[in-house]
């Protein structure tokens, strides 16, 4: 792991801070004269290149941090900068969070937190903070000015964010400022159950097959969910809802949003799109959340594919019908996955208990089951207005009857497991 930044920079903490500055204050007309200044500043000797790369993760330690008190998470920053920059800057996107998360212990992060960081791969590679700016020019083949023009312009992307509302504590909150975020290792024994389920729905080549165990996935989300709102009951648990951030992104932003809600809604959670931003924030108690965004992932993935294949010639590459395809899409998921729910939930009311193997037991009614959930969607909506105090209603518009109905007849196809890839 590389040494931490030390103090006394000299001349080039000073020098550091002057450029961002004139870089985050240039008009959009001015940019490309304080970039060109700026980076000719930190590059002009390769004697003072070790000192201007210690600052620079000296300051990202504020740059960082500054963001995370904003709202923001590892995951979002690194959005920010796909949605609007290039490679180059991902990277050094990455290693500025890896250089800032060693101020924090592991211990003091939330599970999702730290789910990020692995999965963004935010690791200290590089042998000690002098050496950082010259490892990363060999690796990516820059020069120092290039190399200090990306760096500007990534500080002058992160240091624009406005703040928004958060879904989680930020490094070094307080014990008393937290709340529980869910299990910190494994996961339920239902969600295992459940990943198990759909990943042999997506093995099988039979459409019939893969339905079944569709439905069988829902459903035992839905006992899921269940199962935890009577035991919160019984204990008189005060866990209050989370939330999470999911990326959805053009095209076709509006109809991935309808998905994603399609799926929250049915697990008893809500979405709220931030269009600008590329990303959805989904409410919900922390079990539904997993939930949502392991049915999302794979439902997307699904999408896609059923996508690539459907239509007769060149109308099925027109943007109409792609649009028509994946609302539609979207609205027979959504019909699919209450269904499903409401089975279960009709079935537990009674007393039919699903177990994490798929078969049912029969036990006694018990009269807090619909109380208890009425109270978590309450709990949720509530949660939504704290978060989000000024929401509107958006409209996605369809044009093409080929694809309303080849993305319908492909949700009827679709198996809802975790199995693919996306990237937020």
């Amino acid at each position: 792991m590389g040494k931490r930044a030390q103090q006394g920079d000299g001349n080039a903490g000073p020098l550091l801070e002057q450029a961002v500055r004139s870089v985050l204050t240039a008009p959009e007309e001015g940019l490309d004269l304080a970039l060109d200044t700026g980076a000719s500043l930190l590059a002009a000797s390769a004697g003072q290149w070790p000192a201007v790369s210690r600052a620079l993760l000296g300051y990202a330690d504020t740059a960082v941090g500054r963001c995370w008190s904003a709202g923001w998470r590892p995951a979002d920053l690194v959005r920010v900068v796909r949605r609007g920059l290039k490679p180059v800057h991902l990277a050094l996107a990455v290693d500025l969070i890896a250089a800032e998360a060693r101020r924090h212990p592991a211990a003091g992060l939330d599970r999702r937190w730290l789910e990020q960081l692995r999965e963004l791969e935010a690791e200290v590679w590089w042998p000690s903070d002098e050496q950082y700016l010259g490892a990363f020019a060999h690796r990516h083949r820059l020069d120092r000015f290039a190399l200090a023009t990306a760096v500007l312009e990534l500080l002058r992307s992160w240091g624009r964010l406005p703040p928004i509302a958060p879904v989680g504590p930020a490094p070094g909150a307080s014990t008393a400022a937290r709340r529980p975020t869910g299990p910190v290792t494994g996961e339920p024994r239902m969600l295992a159950r459940i990943r198990a389920l759909l990943a042999k729905a997506e093995s099988t080549e039979y459409p019939e097959e893969a339905e079944a165990l569709t439905a069988k996935a829902q459903q035992l989300m839905a006992q899921h969910s269940i199962d935890e709102a009577l035991v919160a009951a019984a204990a008189a648990d005060r866990n209050t809802p989370a939330a999470l951030r999911i990326g959805v992104d053009n095209p076709y932003e509006g109809p991935m949003t309808m998905l994603l809600d399609a799926v929250a809604a049915a697990n008893r959670c809500r979405v709220v799109w931030a269009k600008e931003f590329g990303f959805c924030t989904v409410i919900g108690f922390d079990g539904d959340l997993d939930g949502v965004e392991l049915l999302y992932t794979s439902l997307l993935v699904q999408a896609t594919h059923a996508l690539n294949k459907a239509g007769s010639g060149k109308d099925s590459r027109s943007k109409a019908f792609r649009q028509s395809f994946l609302v539609a899409y979207a609205a027979r998921i959504r019909e699919r996955l209450t269904a499903a729910t409401e089975r279960t939930t009709t079935a537990a009311a009674a007393g039919r208990h699903l177990r994490e193997d798929g078969t049912e037991e029969q036990l006694l009614p018990d009269a807090r089951l619909l109380p208890a959930l009425a109270a978590r969607s309450a709990a949720v909506d509530e949660e939504v207005g704290r978060l989000f105090p000024k929401l509107v209603s958006q409209r996605v518009r369809v044009s093409d009857g080929e694809g309303w109905a080849a993305g319908r007849a492909a949700a009827d196809r679709a198996a809802l497991h975790g199995r693919g890839e996306i990237h937020n």
